[in-house]
């Protein structure tokens, strides 16, 4: 991709950095014109500690290519480490324009076999970890007046996915977060908005294989690579996308999508109110034909990447 000028004068902020959607970012970031700083844990899939230098190797990147970076190893799912880092921005480029809140890990179990700290430790890296970053961020950009962020939500709460309660919650928590922080701070300027990235990553590498159908599906994910994802994420995060705020969208190799918002879809009503019969008699059978089905992602995305 050649360079461009779009976020010249803009620091933008990538947490989980180091690989995947998040490198993709960055580094298209930087030739876009921005100053990236470039936040990675340096921690496996599933959030263990390791000792990867993978910011580093980023801002590396970044750098050889005549951009400018800065590397940070902080935790999003520490207070300190998300104010850390927002520091960071501020005293290296002097200002924080937009955050693309990307870290996140993996723990996929069946919700009955699922465990308290399985659940808790994604709930902490994603809903949390969203939320320490923006509230840290959110300070600069107030006295800014203006700033993007940019939430990374997942077809997995916005749909359903299998064995995923965890990931799952904390993606649709980003979504309702996203909003909130849209409608809370649009007087200063701030916006926010979601995207469900479609990509072959660390997060989806992995997906079991144990079926041709499975095989076929992997394959399709293999084709959707991380840098599709990148566009849509700049945009939001530049003076062109000063008017798009408290939108969910989706980003399927070639193809972006405007993802719905829970809204009504059909009511009953009844003057004398309702009891538990006329609930069974009339109500239920009268909003039956509404009902959302029990689908996963696959099933409602399911033609083949364009």
């Amino acid at each position: 991709m050649a360079n461009t000028t779009h976020l010249t004068g803009r620091t933008v902020l990538v947490t989980g950095a180091g690989g995947g959607i998040g490198r993709a970012i960055a580094l298209q970031a930087a030739r876009a014109g921005a100053s990236v700083v470039v936040n990675d844990l340096g921690a496996t899939l599933d959030g263990q500690k390791s000792a990867s230098d993978a910011a580093a190797a980023v801002v590396g990147e970044i750098e050889a290519a005549g951009g400018t970076a800065v590397a940070d190893s902080g935790d999003v799912a520490l207070e300190d480490d998300a104010r850390a880092m927002v520091r960071l921005a501020t005293e290296t480029y002097g200002r924080l324009d937009a955050v693309v809140n990307n870290a996140g890990i993996l723990r996929d179990a069946f919700f009955h076999k699922m465990t308290l700290e399985t659940f808790d430790a994604v709930i902490r890296v994603h809903l949390y970890g969203t939320f320490n970053v923006s509230r840290a961020a959110a300070v600069v950009m107030r006295a800014q007046q203006s700033g993007s962020l940019i939430n990374m939500t997942s077809t997995s709460g916005l749909i359903g996915n299998l064995a995923q309660a965890n990931y799952s919650a904390a993606k649709l928590g980003i979504a309702a977060l996203s909003k909130s922080m849209a409608l809370d701070l649009a007087r200063w300027n701030i916006r926010s908005n979601c995207i469900a990235p479609f990509a072959w990553s660390r997060m989806t590498s992995n997906i079991k294989v144990d079926s041709p159908e499975q095989q076929e599906r992997v394959g399709r994910l293999r084709e959707m690579v991380p840098e599709k994802i990148a566009p849509l994420a700049l945009h939001l995060a530049s003076d062109a996308g000063a008017d798009v705020t408290g939108q969910i969208f989706a980003v399927r190799n070639n193809e972006i999508f405007l993802m719905s918002q829970p809204r009504p879809v059909r009511s009953v009503q009844r003057g004398d109110g309702w009891d538990l019969d006329t609930v069974r008699d009339t109500a239920m059978p009268a909003l039956a034909g509404s009902f959302v089905p029990l689908d996963v992602s696959a099933d409602v995305f399911n033609w083949d990447p364009v």
